[in-house]
Formats: structure tokens, C-alpha cells, sequence
């Protein structure tokens, strides 16, 4: 894995050169911290990446407008309670309102300021309650644990924070990434570039131009985030933004080999972190990753995969602890990929299921040992081709649906 470090209990402020605070500023009706700060010491090179759905919410456009014209961050304040999406033009200065406060409390150009909002979509952003969130948040900027604080700040439906940091040696130097995370619900992103809810914020003290970074988080999130999925539905507010302030000296350089270590890093964190919002996915009890190896092309690898990982009656078979393999034979068949159902094999774990596409004679009782673990592996091999793919899916339960028959922040 690179030769990394896993840092324990790390987080955004693992990095050096980074703050971070939460605090309870009021949007959610529980008490519960719901308004993180992340600041850096200097402006950073930064990069992001963006939910797709057409209905992206205000943040989401501010924050890509900020990033494509200035590539400079230095500090970010997320929002949990209220997404600031569907609000229209109010929204929109909403958004650039609490940049505008954010900077005038940190004392930074607010253009150096993104925003980032998750939570009940149609209601409008009340600014007075960023105005305190803001304030509380500066004055807690020292905390030592103010990344763990920030993560816990930004959650809604998720039942724990979600951070991580490790260290690589780069040029004989220490460098360090850090980062949090939210998403248990909502989640199926297809993050783009600069043309979540999940929301995730990056940090790292390496020296590298935003074009790199961009370049680099952008194909991280195919392989994380992008291969992730809960529920099947898209966020208006999906949202991944990295900084990068250069302080440990090292400098990254495009087609090098501290460029693939690097990149590999960060990706090992991104994975991290997308592997357990899946984990933690609203009233989620398994993880199922889904592997489709041997179609004609990627695409009928994709779309085969995708089928089966948001299959709700895969979903709640898995749930149900039902080797139920009717389903996921059915969901590959209607997905739209190109195969002979003839030549397929499925695998739960390493017991075959289907072999050349019927029945394999595995007896019902030995596959129940396999889907009553948290965690398994369902491989289908459709001997088509040698295009493969996989993505990290959960199961569907009583309680997802009552979480989101009563949500409301």
C-alpha cells in the first residue's frame, strides 16, 4: 500500500498547517453538532469534484465557479441541516453571503472561502444561524481534536464520524493527507469535474499544483467514491474538494514517480473513506461488493455491476440473509450489457452459484454461512470478454425505510 502510514485517530488536522472546529449552531432540532470550519494557515492549491445531478444545489455551484476561476482555498464551512438546494436565486446569495462572513471572521479574501451545505433540500439557508455558526467556530479552531469535532459536525443521518489520515516518505520528506467524510443515505455519486448527501474534504501539506490535484481527484473518485452506492439516489449536494498547502516541502511533479506514490496515497484514503460510508449506510447490516469480471467491454461491465448493486431485491435478500440468486441472474439479464447468459458464472464468495448460466447444485444451506457475514463477495463472470468492474453496495433494511419514511433534520 505504498509504504503508507495510517495515523490513529487521524483526521483533517493531521495535516500540518490545518484547523478545524464544530460546533452546534442551531439548524438541527436534536442539539446536535451541526457546523464545521476547516482553515488553512496560507491559501492552498485545491481541486474538486461535483455531484452531476442538474439540480446541483447552491453550494455546488458556488464552490465550482470559486475553484475553476481562482484555484486557491484556504478555509471551507459546511452547513448540516439545511442543503441550500432548489432555493434559487435567495440560495445562491445565501452561499456567497456566508463566504463573505467566513472570510471577514478569518480575515481572508472570502473568494478563498468554499461552502458546502447538506441536509433537508427546499428550505432556505438562514443566514443569522451561519453568522453563529461562524462564531463559534472560530473560537474553537484550537481544539486539538477539532478534525474529529468537524467530522462529527457535518453528519445527519450517519451514526458515526467519518476521518482518516496516514503519512508517505516523498523525497526524504514527511507528507501527510488528511480528511472527513459524511453519507449514509442518498448516496450513489457520480461525482464529474469541474464541468455528495455525500460530502468530503482532503487535505495534504504536499506541494502540487491544483491542474495536478484536479487531474488526480478526479480519477481517485472514479475508483471511490463513483464505485459506491446505498440507495441508488444521487445528491443534489455531492461534493469532494482537496487542499493542498505545500508545506512539507516536498513537490510533486506530473509523470513522476513521487506522482504515482502520491496519488496512490490519496486514493488509499478516498477508498477509506468511501468503503465506510457504505458501512455506514442508513440502517445498513452488510457490504456486499459486487464484482463483474470477463464482459466484452468496460461499459457492459459497469452497467452489469450497477444493476446488481442497486437491485432493492438483491438488497433486501442480502438483508434477509437469502442466497437468493434468481435476483441477481435477473438484474445482470435486464441491465443492458452484452453477454451469453449461456457462459455466465456467479459466485457467492467462492461457492458457485450459477455455472454456464443455470443452476450450479449448490445446496441453499451451504451459501447461508456466506451472506450472514457483514461482509461478501458476489462474483459474476460472464466469459464475454476481459473487461471487469466492481463497486462496494449495501443491503436494504426496516430500518432504512424508516429513517427515510420519518427524515426530516
Amino acid at each position: 500500500m505504498n509504504n503508507t502510514r495510517k495515523i490513529e485517530n487521524g483526521s483533517i488536522t493531521s495535516v500540518p498547517g490545518f484547523r478545524a472546529s464544530g460546533v452546534t449552531a442551531g439548524f438541527k432540532r436534536s442539539g446536535a453538532p451541526d457546523f464545521a470550519m476547516i482553515v488553512a494557515d496560507s491559501p492552498c492549491n485545491c481541486a474538486g469534484v461535483f455531484t452531476s445531478c442538474r439540480f446541483a444545489a447552491a453550494p455546488v455551484v458556488y464552490d465550482r465557479e470559486l475553484i475553476s476561476a481562482n484555484g486557491k482555498l484556504q478555509a471551507a464551512i459546511i452547513n448540516s441541516g439545511i442543503a441550500n438546494a432548489c432555493t434559487g436565486a435567495r440560495g445562491m446569495d445565501a452561499a456567497k453571503r456566508s463566504s463573505e462572513l467566513a472570510g471577514a471572521a478569518l480575515g481572508i479574501d472570502p473568494k478563498l472561502v468554499a461552502v458546502s451545505s447538506t441536509g433537508r433540500i427546499g428550505t432556505q439557508l438562514p443566514l443569522d444561524l451561519i453568522e453563529r455558526g461562524i462564531e463559534l467556530a472560530v473560537k474553537t479552531l484550537d481544539d486539538p481534536d477539532g478534525g474529529n469535532a468537524a467530522a462529527r459536525a457535518i453528519m445527519t443521518t450517519d451514526t458515526v464520524p467519518k476521518a482518516t489520515a496516514l503519512e508517505l516518505e516523498l523525497q526524504g520528506r514527511k507528507v501527510t493527507i488528511g480528511a472527513m467524510t459524511k453519507g449514509a443515505g442518498m448516496i450513489d455519486p457520480k461525482l464529474v469535474g469541474l464541468h455528495a448527501t455525500m460530502l468530503c474534504y482532503v487535505a495534504t501539506d504536499a506541494g502540487i499544483s491544483s491542474s495536478l490535484l484536479q487531474e488526480m481527484l478526479e480519477k481517485n473518485a472514479e475508483d471511490s467514491f463513483n464505485r459506491i452506492t446505498v440507495d441508488g439516489d444521487m445528491s443534489t449536494n455531492d461534493t469532494v474538494i482537496a487542499m493542498a498547502n505545500g508545506k512539507s516541502g516536498a513537490v510533486i511533479e506530473k509523470d513522476t514517480k513521487d506522482a504515482e506514490a502520491f496519488q496512490a496515497a490519496l486514493l488509499e484514503v478516498m477508498q477509506n473513506l468511501a468503503r465506510r460510508m457504505v458501512g455506514d449506510g442508513e440502517g445498513s447490516t452488510k457490504l456486499v461488493t459486487i464484482e463483474v469480471v470477463n464482459a466484452p467491454t468496460e461499459k457492459d461491465a459497469k452497467i452489469a455491476t450497477e444493476a446488481v448493486a442497486n437491485s432493492l431485491l438483491c438488497k433486501t435478500a442480502w438483508f434477509g440473509n437469502d442466497p437468493n440468486w434468481g435476483r441477481v441472474v435477473a438484474a445482470l439479464g435486464y441491465s443492458g450489457a452484452e453477454f451469453d447468459p449461456d457462459k455466465c458464472d456467479v459466485f457467492f464468495g467462492e461457492i458457485p452459484v450459477v455455472l454456464q448460466g443455470g443452476d450450479a447444485g449448490t445446496p441453499e444451506e451451504a451459501l447461508l454461512d456466506t451472506v450472514r457475514q457483514p461482509e461478501f463477495t458476489i462474483r459474476c463472470d460472464l466469459h464475454s470478454g476481459s473487461c471487469s468492474y466492481w463497486m462496494w453496495s449495501s443491503d436494504i433494511s426496516y430500518e432504512y425505510v424508516k429513517i427515510n419514511a420519518d427524515y426530516h433534520t
